[in-house]
């Protein structure tokens, strides 16, 4: 009996001895750390994905005229909720392919939840500030990760095998696509690194220095 408790304890702790980590390093133009880059990482061949995750819910709030956060993260069949936590309306709309809406919040007011079945990007803005913006980044890879302030997305315990690793950002110029390397984990014990150099257009964000018409 003690031995195939062994036996059993050594076949769940597999997975765990065959993993490795990650951390992706985005930069911009000067070597300048790049935020709010998405790293999707995706198995080649045999490499075992993670289990999949029930689908979540994610809230997109508006605070200063601006969408918080600039780019989240989803995979179909998750669902976004635009939250007003301005004292000025919004009307949040987008056109993308992906997922088509429109609708007008009230100063403390949320949508409904919005579900997202299709993959793509769907750019959301505001038809009464027209400088704010929002993306909304649905893919089915396993593993993604949103960049920090400091250019760095990390994975944990990703499993021996092949991978694809992309980086994508909204500011990418139209038509470029994705920045793209193969990775190979074959240690148990491996810290991996990349790096990606990303040339971006300026940021149309803006902050004016105005004065907040409650509409």
């Amino acid at each position: 009996m003690r031995w195939r408790c062994l036996i059993a304890a050594s076949i769940l702790l597999e997975p765990a001895l065959h993993a490795a980590d990650l951390d992706v390093r985005v930069r911009g133009a000067h070597d300048s750390a790049v935020a709010d880059a998405v790293v999707s990482v995706t198995p080649q061949g045999g490499a075992v994905a993670p289990p999949s995750n029930a689908p979540a819910t994610r809230i997109i709030d508006q605070k200063d005229e601006t969408f918080i956060p600039y780019v989240e993260i989803f995979r179909p069949g998750d669902s976004v909720v635009f939250r007003n936590s301005d004292q000025t309306r919004h009307h949040v709309y987008s056109f993308a392919p992906a997922r088509q809406f429109e609708f007008v919040l009230t100063s403390g007011q949320s949508s409904a939840p919005l579900r997202l079945e299709h993959v793509g990007v769907v750019a959301v803005g505001c038809n009464i500030h027209d400088h704010m913006i929002t993306y909304l980044y649905i893919n089915g890879a396993p593993w993604m990760a949103r960049s920090g302030a400091d250019g760095h997305a990390r994975f944990d315990a990703l499993p021996s095998g092949d991978y694809e690793v992309r980086v994508w950002h909204p500011r990418l110029r139209p038509g470029q696509a994705a920045a793209e390397q193969t990775l190979h984990v074959s240690d148990a014990s491996e810290h991996r690194e990349l790096a990606f150099a990303l040339t971006l257009l300026p940021d149309s964000r803006v902050n004016p220095d105005r004065e907040r018409a409650v509409y």
